[in-house]
């Protein structure tokens, strides 16, 4: 089979030296992608289309033409039969026997083209053949403005070519062909689309992970990463690097204003990434903000962010609405990983800053530990991202405990603010106040006798530090889920 390929429309109208470039990318990445299924797979091409010929092979057609619908760049993928010229009448054979099926009850039209020279025109063969086709189906008519088929035919000096089906491509620019980003990735909706638009863009990209709560949140990323790559990304080699963020997250909450957390810790994961990217070589940072959708991302607030990076920031989903973001999720397959995907909880302020001001900002970080967000730097760690799934690990199972017995000890990990909001009171156990961002610290000082629940009002923070917690050895902890 011969697959005929065309870029997408915006490749097409670049200068010649761009639109060499781009299209040398589109092979090179073609090729890369395509000798994993076979290597007998072969790709050419010109200034204005990609020809790859694939060996006969049960499932392989199939295969392949899936593969290439992922790929950044491709505008259409067309499925041509090859077969050596013989006459006008076998022409309008094979014809019948790749449409005839197809036209009943539609209309259709027949469009040829020629290169060479031959006694015949163009339009002779498409009488021919559409004769041909009305008379071996029930065709509904022929319409040569708006048929609902085409029957396309390309002859050459000895043989000629049937266009069968036509896919839609991801359209786009080919991959690396544009430039390099790191974009923030957390594992959620936002974050996994903006990062497959700014692929279907072309840009290469690294996915840079700031680890808020503990390896529970990080393997399931890992998987999210290492989905999106493996479909939109695998012609490159890209980076998943991980940063404890852990301290810092600590340090904003002991130093800054409340009302600032969220707008500080935009601010530091940028400042972050800006060093992080300098190395990498990348050229700017993507992030999933929508204007408006949390208080950290009004117009205000996300300027007063972006003048924590060195880098450009750039924001896909700036515009768009939930909805149409979870449709692209779908469409890419992310969005079974971000509807499970557990979401932190911890850095939430009562009364955020929606129109905070830059020096206010500024004064509170200057309060802060700078040496905390350069280890937090310096302690990354960086995967190849074809090898993530290797080095995951399922985290440790935890219990669920709805009625918690006599001597089981509950340990609040909310921040004192929400403790204050909505105190946990039990008649039957015994409670112990402990800030999530002390807890790997404090633990250590309990008895190692006692069994452990840890609470918080949603359940997802306590469940991500029991599960830390067990992979550090503490077999006494899990927890205390309440019936509402």
């Amino acid at each position: 089979m011969k697959l005929l390929i065309r870029p997408a429309p915006e490749v097409a109208i670049k200068s010649k030296p761009v639109r060499r470039q781009q299209m040398r990318h589109l092979r090179q990445n073609i090729r890369k992608l395509l000798t994993r299924l076979d290597n007998d797979i072969h790709v050419e091409g010109a200034w204005d289309r990609v020809d790859v010929e694939v060996p006969e092979s049960p499932g392989l057609a199939g295969a392949v033409v899936d593969e290439l619908r992922r790929v950044p760049g491709i505008s259409t993928i067309q499925e041509i039969g090859v077969f050596p010229w013989v006459n006008m009448e076998d022409v309008a054979e094979k014809a019948v026997a790749a449409f005839a099926e197809r036209i009943r009850g539609k209309t259709f039209a027949v469009r040829v083209r020629r290169h060479g020279d031959h006694p015949f025109r163009s339009i002779d063969v498409e009488r021919l053949v559409g004769t041909a086709l009305v008379d071996a189906s029930a065709p509904k008519g022929v319409d040569l403005d708006k048929p609902e088929v085409e029957v396309r035919i390309e002859i050459q000096d000895h043989d000629f070519h049937i266009a069968h089906c036509k896919h839609r491509g991801a359209g786009g620019y080919p991959l690396g062909a544009v430039e390099t980003v790191m974009t923030l990735i957390s594992g959620g909706y936002d974050s996994s689309v903006a990062a497959y638009l700014m692929m279907r863009r072309g840009l290469r990209s690294h996915f840079l992970f700031f680890r808020l709560g503990g390896p529970a949140h990080e393997v399931g990323v890992r998987q999210v990463v290492h989905h999106i790559w493996q479909r939109y990304g695998a012609s490159h080699g890209a980076k998943f690097i991980s940063v404890p963020f852990e301290g810092v997250v600590e340090e904003i909450m002991r130093s800054v204003n409340q009302r600032h957390w969220g707008v500080v810790l935009k601010r530091q994961m940028l400042k972050a990434a800006s060093d992080i990217a300098a190395i990498n070589n990348a050229s700017g940072l993507v992030t999933g903000d929508a204007v408006a959708q949390v208080s950290s991302q009004t117009l205000s607030n996300l300027n007063v962010v972006d003048r924590a990076s060195k880098a450009v920031v750039l924001r896909p989903l700036i515009a768009m609405d939930k909805e149409a973001i979870i449709n692209i999720a779908r469409q890419i397959g992310t969005e079974p990983f971000a509807r499970n995907m557990p979401e932190y909880c911890g850095v939430i302020s009562r009364k955020p800053a929606t129109r905070a001001r830059l020096h206010r900002v500024e004064e509170d970080e200057a309060s802060m530990d700078a040496q905390v967000l350069a280890q937090a730097v310096a302690d990354r760690q960086d995967t190849p991202v074809n090898r993530l799934l290797e080095s995951t690990h399922t985290p440790e199972e935890v219990e669920l405990v709805h009625t918690p017995d006599v001597n089981d000890i509950i340990i609040d990990v909310r921040h004192p603010s929400e403790g204050e909001q909505s105190p946990l009171q039990l008649a039957s156990n015994r409670v112990v106040e402990i800030p999530f961002y002390e807890l790997s610290e404090r633990i250590r000082s309990l008895p190692a006798d006692g069994q452990y629940l840890l609470y918080c009002d949603r359940g997802t923070m306590s469940r991500m530090h029991a599960c830390h917690l067990k992979a550090e050895g503490h077999t006494n902890i899990g927890v205390y889920a309440p019936v509402h």
